[in-house]
């Protein structure tokens, strides 16, 4: 028999799921293949929809274990654009991404709509404030903290503690990291445990500890591995303690919250959601971590034209567009990014008060 016209060799996968096996159960049979998901556990993560708020570093690590597993919706919410400093350790971006200034939400669903068709991607480039969180993370089986912000997880908490929707917080600095699974009506919110934010400047940042790649992929897996067992129904094998690691000092540790759930607590206790129901009454500025930039969200951001702006700042200085930013080299010697929303990054300080001044001089707004 000619090679044409020899049968295709079915794949190790098809050989053990049987005959007629569907391009979708040959995509997922390694995972069916373990006991505690299996076929029937499969079908429940097809069928869910996770959001997952920041798409750094973190961010990525989650967007991918989530669009891989099969996941069937997933929303990704991010303010930000590339950079080249993104790289050493936010997994979905390449070069071609930080010389386009590409979003992150855009950049990363274009890559996981590669990697997995079947599922349904939606980027959001947007910053999470309390105007549109309730909005954004409504309908959602589960919320993933990928952010690198206190305030941003407090607004995740109250929207998860009023709307029933469990999340799962991650954090990384240095080679350290943390986690912690965050059920409505069982388990202690983070309000609970931590009480506010920490003051600005109180806290290691990317700016002042660094970060190795290695904590990412340790926070961010196990947080994909807790968010499996909710998406799957395995609630039962959750771990109901905040887990510490530290990579390079080979420490670990794992502290029982599961009986610190108090009815005083604002939040989880007394469902008070002051971070959800706060008023702005001027901009929102908050440093970057890790970026020498300062961002300027308006009290309440509308779209604007960038090309109507880009035709007014032409004359200030060097401009780059694409259609998602706006960038400007002010004659400060800063770069000034402007988005859709009216939001504004000033790349090249961390002083909020320039950061403002330069808002102010040429946006007006």
């Amino acid at each position: 028999m000619s090679q044409h016209h020899q049968p295709r060799k079915a794949s190790l996968a098809e050989a053990e799921a049987g005959p007629g096996i569907s391009p979708d159960r040959e995509r997922y049979s390694r995972q069916m293949l373990f006991a505690p998901i299996g076929e029937e556990g499969q079908a429940k993560p097809l069928k869910s929809r996770v959001a997952i708020v920041g798409m750094g570093a973190l961010g990525t690590v989650l967007a991918n274990h989530m669009v891989r597993a099969g996941v069937g919706y997933v929303k990704l919410i991010d303010r930000d654009f590339v950079e080249m400093s993104n790289l050493q350790r936010q997994m979905l971006y390449d070069e071609d991404d930080a010389r386009g200034s590409s979003p992150k939400a855009e950049a990363a669903t274009a890559r996981l709509r590669e990697a997995n068709s079947g599922v349904t991607v939606e980027p959001v480039v947007a910053d999470l404030n309390p105007l549109n969180a309730e909005e954004l993370l409504a309908g959602h089986d589960l919320i993933l903290d990928g952010t690198d912000n206190f305030t941003v997880r407090f607004l995740i908490n109250d929207v998860s503690q009023k709307l029933r929707i469990p999340w799962i917080y991650g954090g990384a600095v240095s080679s350290r990291g943390v986690s912690l699974t965050v059920i409505p009506d069982e388990t202690p919110c983070l309000r609970r445990l931590f009480g506010q934010p920490p003051e600005r400047g109180t806290t290691e940042t990317c700016d002042t500890a660094g970060v190795i790649g290695p904590i990412i992929h340790t926070v961010a897996s196990h947080q994909a591995a807790e968010a499996l067992k909710l998406l799957v129904g395995a609630e039962e094998r959750l771990n109901r303690r905040m887990v510490h690691w530290d990579l390079w000092y080979n420490q670990f540790a794992a502290v029982d919250v599961s009986k610190s759930r108090k009815s005083d607590c604002p939040c989880c206790g007394e469902h008070r959601f002051e971070y959800l129901d706060s008023i702005q009454e001027e901009e929102t500025i908050q440093t970057l971590c890790g970026r020498n930039s300062v961002q300027i969200t308006p009290v309440r951001p509308s779209p604007i034209s960038l090309q109507t702006w880009a035709e007014k700042l032409r004359p200030l200085g060097t401009l780059e567009q694409n259609p998602f930013l706006l960038k400007l080299r002010s004659p400060e010697d800063l770069t000034l990014v402007l988005f859709p929303d009216g939001r504004m990054v000033v790349q090249g300080t961390d002083d909020p008060v320039l950061a403002k001044s330069l808002y102010s001089r040429y946006i007006g707004m």
